[in-house]
């Protein structure tokens, strides 16, 4: 039991900094209310940028999302973020800002004018105001679900992410966005989700966006659909959020056995072009700009010694040294290199140099000094 306080108490330290912001919309003719999470690491981190969360019916779906960023953050698996919660609810305001033209099937009068004061409005006051990254998420739950499509309709989708919980489509939706993306060339992530307890007139056009999704088939689409059993058009979307996040950042995770046999294990060469591969994603796609773990780097360097795959240490060392330019990484690794490679006095040198260099992980200068002696020694007896 003490453990799952400490875990509590854990996790409430990282929680964000929450604060509230009135946005004078001239698009709107009006103040829009909004909940602004900042990340516990924002102020000590001034260089850091994150990706962007943006929640409409953000009333209700700011506190499930924090929750499940913080949580997940805390353990590693998902990066910290900023999130916005558009407010929608006081006066009902959603059902305005949502307003579809039924035989066109795009935002019309205030749907029209809400769509522009997300766009033109809010990101550009986000951005210009807080430290993002150029990743940008949207989510959104039945009509606010829907209407976060409208920003795939663009020739340049302003959104990297989309999440659409129980989405109660507009007309021509489950056709349209299929039809952009067969069209996409950059990444775009897509999450679909229903509950088997939604009525039939929400559930059968997901159902054929589903099909047609799917159909269309382009690999630059990263997409996932749930239906979740047991649940109600509300309770499903507490199991939906971390699926929806651990979807789309998928990469970001520290490797674990799942990817580890699955991906990693399989290859019969280029285990450390992997590793630079996993990061260079994250930074590329995500936006997300992060030193290789050191856990992700012991496990390839031991998959590279038991696959007896040693010239790949020298590229392990090119990894080491461009992400820890001071530690001792980099040596170690071309020193590891000519030891396997059966050359202990070029092994020698490059445990020295790396004597000389901070120490990092389980590596210090002690280990260098074993190091040198084993190779000193080994050297000797091969003359």
């Amino acid at each position: 039991m003490k453990k799952v306080y400490l875990l509590f108490a854990l996790i409430s330290v990282s929680a964000f900094a929450q604060k509230f912001d009135n946005i004078k919309s001239e698009k709107l003719g009006e103040e829009r209310r909004i909940t602004i999470g900042l990340p516990a690491s924002y102020e000590a981190n001034p260089e850091k940028k994150y990706p962007v969360l943006y929640l409409l019916d953000g009333d209700y779906l700011f506190d499930p999302f924090s929750g499940a960023v913080s949580y997940g953050s805390y353990w590693g698996d998902l990066p910290e973020m900023i999130i916005i919660g558009v407010h929608q609810n006081k006066d009902d305001e959603r059902e305005d800002d949502t307003t579809i033209d039924q035989n066109t099937g795009l935002p019309f009068e205030k749907g029209a004018e809400f769509f522009e004061f997300i766009g033109a409005e809010l990101v550009p006051y986000i951005e210009k105001k807080y430290r993002t990254s150029p990743f940008r998420i949207i989510a959104g739950h039945d009509v606010t679900a829907s209407f976060i499509n409208f920003y795939l309709y663009k020739e340049q989708p302003l959104f990297n992410a989309y999440i659409c919980f129980s989405p109660e489509l507009a007309p021509k939706m489950e056709v349209r966005i299929p039809e952009k993306f067969a069209k996409i060339t950059e990444p775009v992530f897509y999450y679909l989700s229903a509950a088997d307890g939604d009525n039939k007139k929400i559930k059968e056009p997901i159902e054929k966006l589903d099909s047609n999704i799917k159909i269309a088939n382009n690999p630059l689409v990263n997409y996932k659909y749930d239906l979740f059993k047991g649940t109600t058009h509300y309770t499903q979307v507490l199991h939906a959020i971390p699926s929806a996040l651990y979807q789309i950042f998928e990469i970001y995770k520290p490797i674990n056995s799942a990817e580890y046999n699955d991906k990693i294990a399989v290859l019969e060469t280029g285990y450390a072009d992997y590793l630079e591969n996993k990061y260079n994603t994250m930074s590329k796609v995500l936006g997300v700009q992060i030193p290789v773990r050191m856990s992700d780097f012991k496990i390839i360097e031991n998959l590279i010694l038991k696959k007896n795959a040693y010239d790949e240490l020298g590229k392990m060392a090119e990894i080491g040294n461009v992400n820890y330019p001071k530690a001792m990484l980099g040596e170690y690794e071309l020193g590891l290199m000519y030891e396997k490679m059966g050359d202990p006095k070029r092994a020698s040198k490059k445990y020295q140099n790396a004597s000389q260099m901070e120490p990092i992980g389980d590596l210090n200068k002690d280990v260098m000094y074993e190091k040198i002696d084993e190779m000193n020694t080994l050297a000797k007896k091969t003359k």
